[in-house]
């Protein structure tokens, strides 16, 4: 490496511009946790000139503890792109949310087909939920309990749903028939669970947005992904990388592969590019 240039194949490759990632799966290691390896391969490509973003299905509240990875721009893309967030003043700048209209309609058809689901949203400000939802993780204080007619009664940045015992590629497999166009759907992960947004929002989507306001094109963006919500975002990067326990379709369609989150691949390639910091 010399100054933020690598030789791969032969051809000399410079730093990118962008780095986007996802987090759960992908910078963040099985445990929750961050490490400080990955932190500082973080903070070194910022410190070289680097624009960093985390881009992820995670809802706001779920950023606060990560806002020592956020830069100087001080955001991140949440909700599978959508919301773009400030993170550290702890508000939306720009959101793009399911018509509640469209949110009941869909809500109904799945249930309809599918009687066992159960449903929850994420607005930009607050989470809720039916009261047969199985929630994995602890409740905010101010969550909304309710029927999916009251969830829905508000445009809302995701409708979760979830299955008992499916796998969450054969729930989406299910799905996806029933919604049509009227929205997108995709998952991040085995845990019965599928993810739906307004028509149109992807990570890419918010990624491209975000990344014409910095003036940087996608081949200055390198993304990292391993779910199946990442793929929008993977092809849109000019240069994709999977971790080693991606998804296969993710790893089918890559250009790189990186070492698995829990080895902190998103730092060993960043590493390539920045030196870290002392």
């Amino acid at each position: 490496m010399r100054d933020g240039v690598v030789e791969r194949y032969g051809c000399l490759v410079s730093a990118p511009r962008l780095i986007a990632t996802d987090l759960d799966g992908t910078l963040v290691r099985s445990d929750g946790t961050v490490s400080e390896r990955t932190r500082a391969a973080v903070l070194a490509a910022q410190a070289a000139g680097s624009v960093f973003v985390m881009v992820t299905a995670r809802p706001p509240r779920w950023l606060h503890d990560l806002s020592y990875l956020v830069g100087d721009h001080g955001v991140a893309i949440v909700a599978n792109g959508a919301i773009l967030y400030d993170v550290l003043r702890r508000k939306a700048i720009r959101t793009r949310l399911i018509d509640p209209t469209v949110a009941l309609e869909v809500a109904r058809a799945i249930r309809a087909a599918i009687p066992d689901v159960q449903f929850a949203i994420e607005r930009p400000d607050r989470y809720g939920q039916e009261p047969v939802y199985l929630n994995r993780w602890p409740k905010p204080d101010d969550t909304l309990v309710a029927n999916v007619d009251v969830l829905l009664a508000e445009p809302a940045a995701k409708l979760l749903v979830r299955h008992p015992s499916l796998h969450s590629d054969d729930l989406l497999a299910l799905v996806n028939p029933l919604v049509g166009q009227r929205v997108s759907a995709s998952h991040s992960g085995g845990h019965g669970l599928v993810e739906i947004a307004a028509s149109g929002v992807s990570k890419a989507a918010m990624l491209a947005d975000f990344a014409a306001s910095q003036g940087i094109s996608a081949d200055e963006t390198i993304a990292f992904g391993d779910s199946v919500n990442d793929l929008p975002m993977l092809a849109w990067a000019g240069t994709s990388y999977g971790v080693a326990n991606a998804h296969p379709d993710v790893l089918a369609v890559v250009d790189r592969i990186a070492p698995a989150n829990d080895e902190d691949g998103v730092a060993a390639v960043l590493e390539e590019f920045f030196q870290p910091l002392n």
